[in-house]
């Protein structure tokens, strides 16, 4: 069974289509990198998956069942802004996510944090915005969860950065779960991609697994992107 599926899913704001008939399978153990242009659909077809929006037409399933109660247990979603009170310490943070989520590891949370060499008794305020970046990403990693969908993980953080949270992904989500990455920052990201899909005006142009993509356009992902929304 896929572990996400979307038919025929469609969303609309007023009179304005963001999201047209989008079909789609997430299968389970994969790197999946969601990718477009900013303002192409990719954070509207994310929060519909969360069901933080409601669909204007279609369906969305996860493990075969609809969004809803059962779906937000199984999926843990780092935002592209955070939610998190920068008044609170990284302990006071641990805390929450233990009280409200079932799958939440805390032992697993502060290894990560150790080995960030992080004084939990900080308050996220004081922290760089790298820094706080890191901090949300190992939460959100640390739940036990089927789904992880990271919405601009890499965004405004310096390459250092970048590379350990492409690692903390790549080695610390659950067994046989998957992860959707939605980015711009194609070249960064994609040597941890098992599959790609593209999404442009709100519909979905190509889904691939990542090495026949290669393969058959004897190009880099990055590149392949580039040619294809070429301005």
């Amino acid at each position: 069974m896929d572990l996400v599926k979307c038919i025929n899913v469609n969303k609309s704001f007023g009179n304005k289509q963001i999201l047209k008939n989008v079909n789609l399978t997430i299968p389970r153990g994969k790197i999946i990198g969601l990718l477009g242009k900013n303002g192409t659909g990719k954070t509207t077809l994310i929060k519909l998956i969360n069901d933080l929006l409601t669909i204007s037409s279609g369906e969305i399933l996860i493990n075969g069942e609809k969004i809803g109660i059962n779906s937000k247990k199984i999926i843990s979603y780092l935002p592209e802004r955070t939610y998190l009170d920068k008044s609170m310490t990284i302990d006071q943070v641990i805390e929450y996510f233990q009280d409200f989520y079932d799958n939440f590891d805390t032992k697993k949370a502060r290894k990560l944090l150790k080995d960030l060499s992080l004084d939990t008794t900080l308050k996220l305020a004081k922290m760089s915005k790298g820094m706080q970046e890191k901090v949300q990403l190992v939460l959100v990693m640390s739940r036990k969860a089927d789904l992880y969908i990271l919405d601009e993980p890499l965004g405004g953080v310096d390459p250092a950065t970048r590379d350990y949270i492409l690692d903390t992904i790549l080695t610390n989500f659950n067994d046989g779960a998957s992860v959707i990455i939605s980015t711009h920052l194609i070249a960064d990201i994609e040597r941890i991609l098992d599959e790609v899909i593209f999404i442009d005006n709100g519909q979905i142009i190509l889904q691939s697994d990542t090495d026949l993509l290669r393969t058959k356009e004897n190009s880099s992902i990055d590149d392949i992107f580039r040619r294809m929304f070429k301005c």
